[in-house]
């Protein structure tokens, strides 16, 4: 805000140095004009030439009052001729204030200042002896007068216009950018409750039925006394939260929330189901844990439950090791694991991105941070991800 007040003094204080300037310049010029000017009826004076000041010293507010500086140039030319000092010089300050109150939407004054000029500079010269010249001649010579100040009004009205349709391209062009975006928005709308649809229709079912096939099953086994295989448990209470984070995701595709309730706060009931599926799971935290941003937090979360899906598939026998650490601006989550796959996916002696990285790459790209996933020295594969905590915040 002080960067800012600092550049609208400058810009204010340099508009009233060209006013200035252009008021002196123009003084210069009626004061030349009006000393090699023909004779008149009477030589210049004092009179004149404050007149003739006066007229030039107003142009510096004309831009402020257009109006009241009209009507002081006015009489000033008024003045000048009426009195028959030499030339017509201060109708040069007149021509650049009625340009300025045309230019400004003051038409009204801007007619009021012609016929004033016209209709009384021609009978007041009349009235008081037009000297050598005859009426028609002291006309002609009015009118050409005014002939030039209806010239300066229409220069400013095609300014004024051509200003007016600048603005106008310019609005039209801003409405229709924002109607392009509103259009997009909508139809990134139409596309989440498609998705929201297909996912609904296709994923919940299916996942519904293997959990009711799995608690037919453990109750099958309890009511025969038969031992429940851990299997069996882990695949009923991983369908369950398969269901829960499914209509969590499907909530926010189809209500355009931030919030899927999928975080760090389920950290627990993410380890503890890795550990009845049978994957040894140690979580060590360090820094002072403390609320994250939305982003992060479901970050950090999704790495941590992709990496151990990893592990439960590709490593074969092994345990996995997941260290959060707090930091001032960022989180960083590493998980390791000690196995014999390369916890990528794909099965392969190569770690190459299989669909679970590159999610990851992808979260921790739009956090505007850094992941690295590879092999480990020694055996087994590692995942780190540093997330920004202020940007995303």
């Amino acid at each position: 805000m002080r960067d800012g007040s600092r550049r609208g003094w400058w810009r204010g204080t340099a508009t009233t140095q060209r006013d200035w300037l252009v008021a002196a310049g123009v003084a210069v010029l009626v004061l030349l004009g009006a000393r090699t000017a023909p004779p008149g009826r009477v030589d210049l004076d004092l009179g004149g030439y404050l007149l003739l000041l006066l007229a030039a010293a107003t142009l510096a507010f004309r831009h402020r009052s257009p109006r009241l500086v009209l009507g002081v140039a006015t009489a000033c030319l008024l003045g000048y001729q009426l009195r028959g000092y030499p030339g017509v010089i201060p109708a040069v300050p007149v021509l650049f204030v009625l340009y300025a109150a045309v230019r400004a939407g003051h038409r009204r004054a801007a007619f009021v200042a012609l016929g004033a000029v016209l209709v009384g500079g021609f009978a007041g010269e009349v009235a008081l002896g037009g000297g050598a010249e005859s009426p028609p001649d002291v006309f002609q010579r009015w009118f050409l007068l005014v002939g030039w100040m209806v010239a300066a009004c229409t220069l400013a009205e095609v300014a004024r216009h051509r200003q007016a349709y600048l603005e106008e391209v310019e609005q039209r062009a801003a409405d229709a950018e924002r109607t392009r975006e509103e259009t997009a928005r909508r139809r990134a709308d139409e596309e989440r409750l498609r998705i929201a649809r297909e996912l609904h229709d296709s994923l919940t079912h299916s996942i519904s039925i293997i959990k009711v096939q799995a608690g037919v099953a453990v109750h099958l086994a309890r009511k025969r006394d038969e031992p429940i295989p851990d299997a069996l448990l882990a695949i009923q209470q991983a369908s369950g939260e398969a269901i829960r984070e499914l209509r969590a995701t499907l909530e926010v595709l189809r209500s355009d929330d931030d919030n899927p309730g999928t975080g760090l706060d389920r950290l627990e009931h993410l380890v503890g189901g890795a550990r009845r599926a049978g994957l040894p799971v140690t979580v060590r935290i360090t820094g002072q844990p403390r609320t994250l941003p939305a982003p992060v937090d479901r970050a950090a979360y999704r790495i941590i439950q992709e990496a151990l899906t990893n592990v439960a598939r590709h490593a074969g026998p092994a345990t996995a090791a997941i260290e959060l650490d707090y930091r001032a601006e960022s989180l960083t989550v590493r998980v390791d694991d000690d196995g014999s796959g390369n916890g990528s996916g794909n099965g392969g002696s190569d770690a190459v991105p299989g669909v679970g990285l590159v999610g990851m790459r992808e979260r921790v790209a739009a956090l505007g941070g850094s992941l690295h996933a590879g092999p480990r020295d020694g055996g087994g594969f590692a995942v780190r991800a540093d997330l920004p905590c202020g940007a995303a915040a």
